[in-house]
């Protein structure tokens, strides 16, 4: 069994992933003892501010815009567990148990950088439920990414004081429920402890995370499905050249140029030097351009993920100096715009890399744009056929769909809290539109494949049906042929469709 030691500080993506899709027991997180030290003395310090009566917000006054609402010390713990219950508003699906994995891993690290006053009890508490698989019921929509995502976090909070609903053992439970089975007590929340759990980024950080690892295979399969297209409209490797990249010489751009030429090698699909047809279409050509450029957005994501990954972000922060002094400073660290502009920005990255498929599907189904190099809608017999002709309108829908959810959502802002929370980032909502977008993106590459195939096998008689394919697109041909037939006359295209879709799933899948 693997142990994953928190320390606030070094959390990786591969560790979350690992977290998120593993099962309970599979991995064992647990804290530092450097980690322990410090979540119990910024535990210390929350007591002393109300041993002195000092005012602190959230820990002696009300939230939001009741931050001026005095708090006596006998009523601190309910204030607590008023912030928990009332803020777990959140409507829609719940989200799947990876993400919430993902979710409470993300969330305990935070706290354990030692800057949020949550007691070493309530923190374990947190991993106890990840590592025997008490997995809080936590709906997709309420968060407005400022002041974190606290509806949300709300109900992931729930759990601990027993409250909510959690899902252990594939049982839907109450929160008291699910703790019990689990042998597992709930937690009395102290001083601060109801704002620590659910002010901060993490519902975004962890949703942004899982969508940015997938996001990173599937421009990856787009590059194999790229190359499966070109190899089955005859297309040339010249736009490929090194010496052309070097010139322009965007790193992921030549990036991209190179996998291309790796994929393609050794491949007799291709086509020579042809002083009639010596250059192919954008949607070939300019593959590295597009493609490289759409990962540009990938690994902006991914740098900006994994300095959010390792921050504290809710608010207040508790600081004590090396002679005692504690300071409690107001910020706004759970601000989620830099997340929500990378997600938009990913969005968009992942719809062209969605559009630019369809116009290969396109050009693999329209014999005039393919210059009869394949059938029309690549069957034979087309009028009694059909053939992929709506294969590709349905690539043309999802386009459509992603081209709306593409518009991004940080440019939106709702004041909240009587205006007190007067400009938000919309973070988590652009990150579900980045999943959904992502999720389109997998269907319309697996259009993409199960049409290439089929215009391979149209082309073998042309060539010779012993000829090679490239060394990058071989296997996952030869794994649609296991799976899905080639098509020689109309006939129920839904199960090959899902059955191309599970192939693409299986290699996008973040591991």
């Amino acid at each position: 069994m693997e142990t994953i030691l928190l320390d606030g500080e070094s959390l990786t993506f591969e560790q979350v992933i690992a977290v998120a899709y593993g099962t309970p027991g599979e991995s064992r997180v647990s804290l530092s003892e450097d980690a322990q030290a410090k979540v119990m003395r910024a535990a210390d310090a929350v007591d002393t501010l109300l041993d002195k009566g000092e005012i602190a917000y959230g820990i002696t006054t009300g939230f939001g815009a009741f931050k001026d609402k005095i708090i006596s010390r006998e009523e601190v713990e309910q204030l607590q567990r008023n912030i928990v219950v009332s803020h777990a508003v959140g409507v829609g699906d719940p989200f799947d148990t990876a993400t919430v994995r993902a979710i409470m891993l993300i969330r305990a690290n935070t706290l354990a950088r030692g800057f949020s006053g949550i007691r070493l009890e309530t923190l374990q508490l947190i991993l106890d439920c990840l590592n025997q698989g008490v997995h809080p019921i936590i709906p997709e929509k309420g968060s407005l990414g400022a002041s974190g995502d606290l509806a949300p976090l709300a109900h992931f909070a729930c759990v601990l004081i027993g409250e909510g609903k959690a899902e252990y053992n594939n049982e839907i439970l109450s929160g008291i429920d699910a703790l019990t089975k689990a042998g597992l007590q709930p937690v009395i929340l102290k001083a601060k402890e109801g704002l620590a759990l659910t002010n901060g980024t993490t519902v975004m950080t962890a949703v942004g995370l899982l969508e940015t690892a997938r996001s990173k295979r599937l421009a990856e399969l787009a590059d194999i499905s790229g190359c499966l297209s070109l190899e089955a409209l005859h297309g040339t490797l010249s736009a490929f050249d090194d010496r052309i990249h070097q010139l322009r010489p965007h790193p992921r751009q030549v990036e991209c140029a190179k996998n291309l030429r790796n994929i393609l090698a050794e491949s007799e699909f291709v086509r020579d030097f042809d002083p009639t047809n010596v250059q192919d279409a954008y949607t070939l050509r300019c593959i590295p351009q597009v493609h490289g450029a759409c990962r540009d957005a990938v690994a902006y994501a991914e740098w900006l993920l994994k300095i959010e990954l390792n921050s504290v972000t809710d608010n207040p922060l508790i600081f004590q100096d090396d002679a005692g002094n504690i300071e409690v400073i107001s910020g706004g660290n759970f601000h989620g715009e830099p997340l929500a502009l990378a997600f938009d920005y990913l969005t968009i990255a992942l719809a062209e890399l969605g559009n630019i498929s369809e116009r290969r599907i396109m050009r693999l189904t329209d014999e005039a744009s393919n210059a009869h190099v394949l059938p029309a809608f690549l069957t034979d017999h087309g009028g009694l056929n059909s053939g992929f002709m709506i294969v590709q309108y349905t690539a043309a829908a999802l386009c459509t769909e992603n081209k709306v959810l593409a518009h991004p959502a940080s440019v939106d802002t709702i004041p909240s809290s009587a205006n007190v929370e007067d400009h938000v980032s919309m973070g988590v909502t652009a990150v579900l539109k980045l999943r959904q977008v992502a999720e389109n993106l997998a269907n319309i590459l697996a259009l993409e494949l199960f049409c290439a195939a089929q215009g391979i096998d149209f082309r073998r008689p042309q060539i010779g049906v012993e000829k090679n394919l490239g060394k990058g697109t071989y296997s996952i041909y030869h794994e649609i042929r296991e799976r899905v037939p080639f098509i020689a006359a109309d006939t129920y295209m839904k199960d090959h469709m899902e059955n191309v879709l599970g192939i693409v799933n299986a290699r996008i899948r973040p591991r």
